[in-house]
């Protein structure tokens, strides 16, 4: 048997295959740019303003559209690009800009995805009068829940804008700035409680709101705000919370508002947790840290476990950094509105300028 072989030499396609294999390696071996603690990203510019955002499964974006902004089309919503978005789960259930109805979603804010796969919202029902707890089903968009609040917990006039959800024992707890107060809901039940009178629920006369130097109103006076951001602990045996016009951070045992304790017991168990800015929402991660929106100062500011109130990250682009949500990476997602610009607080026209946006913010290592 007779072997034919190339004549052609080797030497050549080898020396390029080498060439190829060592510019792979080479960029395989190139070091990846890390990112950096306080590092700010766009994650969509938005026409409408966002009013509270909430990272849902792989990379699902999720946001409520502020109901103090100009009337939009949809009042919640999915992120679908860096300038995009779509009515979610479905344009039907929006009441857009038409009259309100009580099948249709009214005017939402607080917004959060849970461990269970689910997005739920609170719907202020600022023209309904009533206030409405929806949760849908993130893949699906299906809806699992809608409770209404009886009237001596939410009565009209209420403004029911921040809620947490403990998806272990199956209860919401919201805050409600108009009569300041914290509400907690069973799911399973509808079941509802309302804790208020406390000192620190309400605004703090020295914690004012000024934003480039001036002092802010809303509806003609000077802002003055009560409990509005509140968190849960990892365990969701503790919740956090203080006043939007507030300096400081508060917890109390969350089984003493589910398990139906006296106000008297619930006051005694609140304690100061540390300093916070003049805030519009915040975040609590595993390692206990706090992250708060700095509505003043245009940040991002976090405390740590020992009590320590430090800025994570300044930026012009924060123009009233309203809510700030965790994901399961270390990436903080913010809703940026501009609300102190909106008719309620200039008392005259609508001076925001868009884009809206969100945002996402580096949190230096795994936020949940």
């Amino acid at each position: 048997m007779t072997i034919h072989r190339s004549t052609t030499s080797t030497k050549p396609a080898r020396a390029a295959a080498a060439t190829v294999l060592l510019a792979l390696l080479t960029t395989l071996a190139a070091p990846v740019l890390a990112q950096k603690t306080g590092d700010l990203e766009v994650v969509a510019e938005l026409p409408i303003r966002p009013g509270n955002v909430t990272p849902g499964p792989a990379g699902r974006v999720f946001a409520t559209v502020h109901p103090l902004g100009a009337p939009a089309d949809a009042q919640l919503i999915e992120i679908t690009g860096k300038d995009s978005y779509k009515p979610w789960p479905t344009p039907a259930l929006q009441r857009g800009k038409d009259a309100a109805s009580d099948d249709r979603i009214d005017t939402p804010l607080g917004i959060t995805y849970d461990g269970h796969g689910r997005v739920w919202i609170v719907d202020m029902g600022l023209n309904l009068g009533k206030t409405r707890l929806w949760a849908f089903d993130a893949a699906s968009g299906r809806e699992l829940h809608r409770i209404e609040l009886p009237q001596k917990i939410a009565p009209k006039g209420s403004f029911v804008q921040d809620l947490v959800v403990d998806d272990v024992a199956g209860w919401v707890y919201l805050a409600d700035i108009a009569d300041p107060g914290l509400i907690a809901v069973e799911i399973g039940t509808g079941k509802a409680r309302r804790f208020g009178g406390h000192a620190a629920l309400k605004a703090e006369p020295d914690a004012v709101m000024v934003i480039g130097g001036k002092p802010i109103e809303f509806q003609g006076k000077p802002a003055s705000v009560g409990v509005n951001p509140l968190t849960l602990s990892a365990d969701r045996e503790t919740l956090f919370f203080g006043a939007m016009n507030g300096r400081n951070w508060y917890a109390v045992p969350a089984k003493l508002l589910r398990t139906g304790a006296s106000d008297a017991r619930i006051s005694a168990s609140i304690r100061r947790v540390g300093p916070k800015p003049v805030s519009d929402g915040a975040a609590t991660d595993a390692a206990g840290r706090h992250f708060f929106t700095n509505v003043n100062e245009g940040g991002i500011d976090v405390l740590d476990a020992r009590g320590r109130l430090t800025p994570l990250v300044r930026d012009p682009r924060l123009d009233w950094p309203d809510s700030v949500h965790l994901s399961d990476s270390p990436w903080l997602y913010v809703s940026v509105n501009q609300l102190y610009k909106t008719p309620a607080f200039t008392g005259g026209a609508d001076a925001g300028q868009p884009p809206y946006r969100v945002m996402r913010v580096w949190a230096g290592s795994s936020a949940r």
